[in-house]
Parts: structure tokens; sequence; C-alpha cells
């Protein structure tokens, strides 16, 4: 059972530093044997790239035991403006504890929890940890995963205005970024910066903005993309033939989103129990929102 008073003797939970990189990394190979040592590294230098938020650690917190890390949780802050002020959503990923510490393991996740104006979420939980998620208040705000054909997809609505809509690459010089959000376009740009397909979609004089995020799935057999950003899943349905026969030129029909049933307008079959997400927190986040998570930062 996790521990959750004091820690033992010599054993204290902190603030990741830049100088803790080499031992964050170790603890996080000994942990996540099937990933590579780059991936960590560049996970790190990542983090160390993303805009402070408020005194938030900028790389989460280290279990340390004789100045060795013992354990380690990745945090990955984003702050998003809201009608009633800023919103902080925090990513808890990659928590790790060698097998000798492992009792003391939750002192970090606790740790973190302990603002309640701040969104947590956890979109990669170990089968092992799930139970621990449940203890610690997470709830999912996803029961499955919709895998869709955007091309085929007739949408909600068959107007002749609607298929006439035109999909084009995001880019800082667009005219048309200038029918966004500041928000919006930051998000955009962001997450093309990170390898993502960044999309305006126009339709009857409005702008609609989706971040695709390249896959393979079912054991990396299938390539697709997955839906990082869209404002609804109204609006994904809405735009989704325009941006099937846009996808079509780099040969991919297929698209996955979060989803709690089938949505309405779009060509494809529900998973129930896939890809499950979790949250904790005054507001979950939308279906199809997932930017700056994990899965754009580190990579899936």
């Amino acid at each position: 059972m996790a521990v959750l008073g004091a820690l033992p003797p010599g054993v204290r939970c902190r603030p990741i530093r830049e100088a803790d990189r080499e031992g964050v990394v170790d603890c996080l190979c000994r942990g996540f044997p099937e990933r590579d040592r780059s991936y960590w590294i560049q996970a790190l230098s990542r983090l160390s790239q993303r805009p402070p938020v408020a005194e938030f650690p900028q790389y989460g917190l280290a279990l340390e035991k004789a100045d060795r890390i013992v354990g380690v949780v990745l945090t990955l802050y984003t702050s998003y403006p809201g009608q009633q002020g800023d919103e902080v959503r925090c990513n808890l990923s990659s928590w790790s504890v060698d097998a000798e510490f492992r009792p003391y393991g939750a002192k970090l996740v606790t740790t973190i929890l302990k603002r309640r104006d701040v969104t947590y979420t956890n979109i990669s939980p170990a089968p092992a940890t799930l139970k621990a998620n449940w203890a610690l208040g997470f709830r999912p705000f996803t029961t499955g995963l919709f895998a869709f054909l955007p091309a085929f997809s007739p949408g909600i609505s068959h107007s002749s205005a609607l298929r006439s809509c035109r999909v084009l690459e995001a880019r800082s010089d667009l005219a048309e970024m200038a029918m966004l959000s500041d928000g919006e376009r930051y998000i955009l740009s962001e997450h093309a910066a990170l390898g993502c397909l960044s999309l305006i979609c126009i339709c009857n004089g409005a702008a609609f903005p989706f971040v695709l995020m390249p896959r393979r799935i079912w054991r990396g057999l299938i390539p697709c993309y997955q839906v990082i950003y869209c404002r609804s899943l109204a609006d994904l349905s809405r735009c989704a033939g325009a941006m099937g026969r846009f996808l079509l030129r780099s040969g991919i029909l297929l698209c996955v989103v979060d989803a709690k049933e089938s949505i309405a307008g779009l060509f494809g079959w529900y998973r129930h129990n896939r890809g499950l997400k979790y949250f904790k927190g005054p507001r979950p986040p939308s279906l199809g929102d997932l930017t700056f998570t994990e899965l754009v930062i580190f990579g899936p």
C-alpha cells in the first residue's frame, strides 16, 4: 500500500532541478525499460523549453535519497485563458519509483495534487496504477476512442455550403490566422513546431482550428492522425469531410479522437475502454483537447 505520511529519514521529495537531468533520466530508464534513453533526454529538453507557469515546477518532482534520484513524476503545466481568468492544467506523466522506495511513491503525486484550482490529467495510466489513481480522486473524462474515416463522413449537414469548405495548413503568415483567437493561434503554431499538423477549416465565413498528430496504431501497422485539438466534436463532424479530402493528399484515411460514444456525422466505430484518460480538479478537458500533454511534448 502507498504510504501517504512522512517520508523516512534521509528521503526527501523536492522539485526537479536542471542539475538533476542525468539522475532523472537514469530513474526513468529503470522504470520504463521499453523506452530508449534518447526519448527521456528529448522529453526533459522539451520541458526545459516550455514557458514557466507561475510558481509551478518546470519539470516535476523527485524523490531523493543520499543525493540519488530514486523516484520521479514529470509535470506539464499549461495556462489557458478563460472567461473567469486563466485556467491552469497539469498533465502528470512518467511516474517512476525504484522498487525499494515504491511504498513512498504516492508522496510525489499527493504533493503535486494539493492545489484545488488546478485541473490534473493522467492520459496514459499504467494498469498497475489505476487503483491508486481512483484513490487519489482521478476520474475518467473519456471512456473510449472513436476511429473514423473523415473523407467518408457526411457531417451534421449536407448543405452545399458545408461541402465547399476549404482546409488550409496553418502558417504564421496565413491571413486566415487572424480569424482565430490569440490562444488558438498559439496552440496551432506551437503544435506545428512539435511535429503536429495544424489546420484551419473555413466554412461559411467562419474559421475552425484543428491540430492532428501523426500516429501508428494497431501494433504500428496502420498510419492515422489523432485529434489533439478541436473546439468541439460538433466542429470536428462539421469539417470532417473537407479535412478528409485534404488528408487524402498524404494518403491518410483514418483518424482517432477521444469519445464517450459514437459521434454524429462521423463515419466510424467506437471502441469502449480504449485509451482511457483521467482528470482531477475543477474542470475536465473537453473531448478532443490533448494540447500540451505528454503525447505531444514527449511523443507517443
